[in-house]
């Protein structure tokens, strides 16, 4: 159940996909999509918390934080020549287990991005993962504009940080400003849509596949109507034993995921939103 538990909180934090070698579905690229403008699907100061549970038990909890970055203002240690000069989307993503489930496996995660404000595209990705006795520290800095990108990671075996400078492609995102801008999107159910995604030194195409129109109950209603999707990959997993993932969205401008699950062996994992701070609603 540990190797499990790890996976619900990666799907909340930074977008998490599941393999999809064989998906027969005719696709739109996101650059073609008719867009909700930023600052209708979210806004700077936007949090969003979510119990993560599994089954009936809480085991966690998750939060979502999406500020605008001023250079003029702050000097945060994300921000790096040459994009100073500009304002920036910062999203954070920090989820942690409860004292419960502490001992039987412990998470302590933050995960960030840094990406061009009106574009969404990826400038900065970061992740800072302790899982356990697993510890993972990795960095992208992004240059879009040279279609290149500076990967970091930190070695355990060798004990130091490794460098490496790999191509990426236009118009690319990372896991968390992916997440974020399929909030704006325009989304129609029996559709799949198609998104570049530079992460853990590869690049990756995403799908988004849009599935139905649902009613639950979350904490703006009991009848809230959702978009149901499914993330998915183009070729190799970045999961491969995870089950299927699903993610409602409200079906407004503002698509608040309220809802994310994952189906494993054991049963399933679930992020519920209980609580959503500085939103356009």
């Amino acid at each position: 159940m540990k190797r499990y538990f790890i996976l619900i909180l990666p799907i909340l934090l930074y977008f998490n996909i599941v393999y999809a070698n064989n998906i027969n579905v005719t696709t739109d690229s996101i650059q073609n999509n008719k867009n909700i403008p930023l600052q209708q699907a979210f806004q700077d100061g936007e949090r969003l918390s979510y119990d993560i549970k599994y089954g009936i038990i809480s085991a966690g909890e998750a939060v979502l934080n999406a500020n605008i970055l001023d250079a003029k203002k702050d000097n945060d240690s994300l921000i790096v020549d040459p994009f100073a000069l500009h304002k920036r989307w910062h999203i954070t993503s920090i989820a942690r287990t409860n004292s419960f489930f502490d001992n039987i496996f412990k998470v302590r995660d933050k995960i960030e991005s840094v990406s061009i404000l009106d574009s969404m595209f990826s400038l900065r990705f970061e992740k800072n993962m302790r899982e356990g006795k697993y510890r993972q520290h990795r960095i992208h800095q992004n240059y879009p504009d040279l279609n290149m990108s500076i990967y970091t990671r930190y070695s355990r075996s060798q004990k130091k940080y490794i460098n490496q400078r790999m191509d990426i492609p236009d118009k690319t995102f990372d896991l968390l400003s992916a997440f974020y801008k399929v909030r704006t999107m325009d989304l129609t159910p029996g559709k799949t849509y198609k998104i570049n995604i530079t992460a853990d030194g590869k690049n990756y195409v995403a799908l988004v596949i849009v599935h139905r129109i649902e009613t639950i109950e979350t904490i703006f209603g009991d009848k809230t109507e959702c978009l149901v999707l499914e993330p998915a990959l183009q070729g190799e997993s970045l999961f491969k034993q995870t089950g299927e993932i699903f993610i409602w969205l409200t079906n407004d401008n503002n698509k608040i995921p309220v809802l994310l699950q994952s189906k494993v062996i054991f049963g399933n994992f679930k992020a519920i939103l209980n609580k959503a701070e500085n939103i356009n609603k």
